[in-house]
């Protein structure tokens, strides 16, 4: 392939995932905004018009905002590329006085930093513009500060390491590179997994104990029909940034933990509780966890040594605005990773469908050994809590959500 003609793929990609997104959120917010007015009939019994309208108007809040970052995030990749800017800091790094890889970690660093500063205007107004406006917000600017520098700093001490290691395997190791990467990168996902739960997330949140109570104790022999080993139960104050509700599993071995937010808790009664668990337990059951790891590691792989490929040809680089540059790894692997949603955007559906599939498994899960009623009301009042959209736009929600919409999902429950 020419460099030109790269290019020009790159361009028609981009232009392409631009429209689409652009057309997809147009669809979302006329769809959500038409069914304002009345709400399913589904649920003309269980969630109130208010409500209903309230979901309506957060979701078109949320789309228009996501909208605009859309457009931000296309021109800062084309200020990158064709504008030069990789150019540019390739040029930079190229003056300071240290070796080879310090200088592709400060590009990497550059990189990070432009795009950081570019999403923290959004991420600030989402917490307090419209989280704020629509009630849900409970954050203060001091600890939404405190977790914007503990996360950079987190992120910075973890994945620095783990390029340089990249890094080193591309000069080090070969033409053959990609595959000692992927073990590393596999070994990295699994630490994450070890480091999450008791290291990184207690840095955030405070996690106490499931307190003894009719919750507990209907958890607790949920976990013993199941023959589910438990190795915590733990209530995470998420009140203290936000009013919406969870519950997730985390960690494995012996780091797994079952987290409830406290927000959820106040709001399910305990056999709602134990419904929202056994579809969580049901994703663990059904090795759905397993399966996307899995996938995941195959995708990874396939990956890298599309990375290795490209890494080894001028066009690549030149394409992209970028003087060839195999002589330092970290160039090839930030442009990749720049370029590469552009071209897999189009995918998405494949893998919502992948995801919805296993909620229904879970669901039915859940049906079967606890009470699919149960899990409707708790359903029910998380859709509410969160002013989740009862009416997405089903081509949107196809790209976009990972769940099944609301009504689909209750009418598979209720049929249970």
């Amino acid at each position: 392939m020419t460099a030109t003609a790269f290019a020009a793929l790159f361009a028609a990609a981009l232009f392409v995932s631009l429209v689409l997104n652009l057309w997809l959120a147009r669809r979302h917010v006329r769809y959500v905004a038409a069914h304002r007015e009345a709400v399913p009939p589904a649920f003309t019994e269980r969630i109130a018009l208010a409500a209903h309208q309230k979901a309506a108007d957060y979701t078109i809040a949320r789309t228009r905002l996501g909208t605009i970052e859309t457009v931000v995030e296309m021109t800062l990749l084309l200020a990158l590329t064709f504008g030069g800017g990789i150019a540019a800091l390739v040029r930079l790094t190229d003056l300071l006085p240290f070796g080879g890889m310090a200088r592709d970690l400060a590009l990497i660093v550059a990189v990070a930093v432009v795009s950081g500063l570019v999403a923290i205007p959004f991420s600030y107004y989402r917490t307090f513009g419209v989280e704020v406006k629509f009630g849900f917000n409970r954050t203060t600017r001091a600890l939404w500060f405190a977790d914007l520098v503990k996360g950079t700093l987190i992120g910075a001490l973890l994945g620095l390491p783990l390029a340089a290691v990249v890094l080193w395997l591309m000069r080090a190791t070969g033409p053959y590179w990609w595959l000692w990467a992927w073990a590393v990168w596999i070994g990295f996902q699994f630490l994450l997994l070890a480091l999450y739960p008791t290291v990184i997330a207690p840095l955030f949140n405070k996690f106490s104990p499931l307190p003894a109570g009719a919750a507990r104790a209907a958890i607790e022999a949920l976990l013993a029909r199941c023959g589910f080993e438990n190795r915590g139960l733990y209530v995470m104050d998420g009140s203290r940034r936000s009013s919406h509700g969870n519950a997730f599993f985390t960690g494995f071995g012996r780091a797994k933990r079952i987290v409830f937010f406290d927000t959820l808790l106040e709001r399910l009664a305990p056999d709602e509780v134990e419904a929202v668990l056994a579809h969580e337990l049901g994703h663990f059951k059904l090795k759905h966890v397993l399966k996307r790891m899995l996938w995941t590691a195959f995708f990874s792989l396939a990956f890298l040594a599309l990375l290795a490929w490209l890494a080894g040809s001028p066009w690549f680089y030149t394409g992209l605005g970028v003087p060839p540059s195999m002589d330092r790894p970290g160039v090839a692997l930030i442009l990749f990773f720049l370029v590469l949603p552009v071209f897999t955007f189009a995918f998405a559906p494949l893998s919502a469908f992948y995801s919805r599939r296993h909620e229904f498994e879970a669901d039915a899960f859940a049906a079967q050994n606890a009470s699919a009623t149960s899990l409707v009301r708790a359903l029910v009042k998380l859709y509410e809590d969160n002013a989740s959209t009862l009416t997405p736009d089903p081509v949107y929600s196809a790209f976009h959500d990972s769940h099944p919409p609301a009504a689909m999902r209750i009418a598979r429950l209720e049929a249970a």
